[in-house]
């Protein structure tokens, strides 16, 4: 039997287990047979960004291999091309193979620097999917009926508003449920927004006479904002490849609210220390500076110590005594006038016209300190201008003609 200790650890974190007296069981038998179990994630890899919300189940992951469990990451080289209905309102467009794989090389990147690659399976769904033909796709479809997913909401509300739902998107579920038959797979870790599609992969197995997955579901990480789901889409996400600064910034501009959250979440703690640091909020300490420390620990999960601690002073010297950062990345140009939005993108500060108009619009665009409201300015292109965005982004602008030689 394992202890109690550990069934603790293991539930940590979890909003819903599914059935939890099964997750129990399974433990139990894996630690008298000395064989590990298969837990389960499956990717779609529309993008190749992640971000700190994606890594709560990630990091139960981790935490299972540490008990000796196999992590078996799903490639969805299939259901990438039909896109997760999840949660939408609208189709997503399907992407080529080839993009599919580089996302899912540079996906899997990132994973690695939570996950124990010798612990970690990858797979891919087309190892078994181009295995079959119409009649084994029929015989899946038909062991489930329409009802059952009109009751998704996601499928209900677009039928009901008369949004388009395609015949595509209802098998989703099926193909993801069968990924837990092809891997044989003991646990499937996902959001809560994903338990209908976990719970179609016990079906499946059922199906197929194989042993019932346990479903562990995780909260959604808030973004930035403090409102909205971590979404690159709402610029409200911390990626796993800002910067150091950046990371420590964007940790610092949550609200005070959202403090025991990340801790909880986007952080290994404990329950006991979790607990310590919701009294201490109780008890009226600044919000600021456990706020420092969980920037602290974020940035040191991802880099070390000392990066963090790097961070930490750079933001006390540009956001507290209010002075510009030591390093500033600098930007070469040859014009003489630049159109702002195309000056925000060209330089990487921002991503997208979209977003730097956005940028504008909001207040959050200066260039020496004088704010820039006017969505069509002219920008003059002198040497040594410094253009910021919002309180942490900075770039100096420099003729091109000064480049050092």
């Amino acid at each position: 039997m394992i202890s109690q200790e550990i069934i603790d650890k293991v539930k940590h974190k979890a909003e819903e287990i599914i059935p939890e007296k099964d997750l129990i069981n399974k433990l139990n038998c894996s630690a008298a047979k000395s064989k590990p179990l298969r837990v389960k994630y499956g990717i779609d890899p529309t993008g190749a960004d992640v971000h700190i919300g994606h890594l709560v189940p990630i990091r139960k992951m981790r935490e299972l291999q540490d008990l000796g469990h196999i992590g078996v990451i799903i490639i969805g080289d299939f259901t990438a091309r039909i896109g997760d209905p999840t949660g939408r309102d609208v189709t997503r467009p399907p992407l080529s193979a080839e993009q599919i794989k580089t996302n899912a090389e540079k996906y899997m990147d990132q994973l690695y620097m939570v996950l124990d690659k010798d612990k970690t399976e990858v797979r891919y769904q087309s190892e078994w999917f181009d295995k079959m033909d119409l009649s084994d796709v029929l015989s899946l479809l038909s062991k489930f009926t329409l009802a059952q997913f009109l009751a998704h909401d996601t499928f209900r509300k677009r039928y009901e508003q008369g949004l388009a739902l395609a015949m595509h998107e209802i098998m989703y579920p099926v193909l993801q449920g069968y990924d837990s038959v092809a891997i044989n797979a003991d646990i499937e870790l996902g959001a809560t927004e994903q338990k209908f599609n976990i719970l179609v992969g016990r079906d499946m197995q059922r199906f197929f006479g194989q042993e019932e997955q346990v479903a562990m579901l995780f909260p959604i990480l808030a973004g930035t904002d403090g409102i909205n789901k971590m979404s690159k889409s709402l610029n409200n996400y911390i990626a796993l490849f800002d910067t150091p600064k950046d990371k420590y910034g964007k940790v610092m501009s949550i609200p005070d609210n959202m403090i025991l959250n990340y801790f909880k979440l986007a952080t290994p703690t404990d329950t006991k220390e979790l607990s310590k640091i919701k009294e201490e909020l109780d008890k009226g300490v600044n919000p600021k500076i456990v706020k420092q420390r969980l920037a602290r620990t974020i940035v040191e999960l991802y880099h070390d110590k000392e990066r963090a601690l790097a961070a930490e002073q750079e933001f006390d010297k540009v956001f507290a005594q209010k002075q510009m950062p030591d390093l500033i990345d600098e930007f070469y140009l040859t014009d003489a006038k630049l159109w702002i939005i195309k000056l925000l993108n060209d330089s990487g500060l921002c991503k997208s016209n979209g977003e730097a108009r956005r940028l504008v619009r909001q207040k959050a665009v200066s260039v020496d300190k004088q704010t820039i409201t006017d969505e069509n300015a002219e920008i003059e292109i002198n040497d040594g201008r410094i253009l910021k965005v919002g309180k942490k982004r900075f770039i100096r602008i420099r003729k091109r003609d000064n480049r050092p030689k």
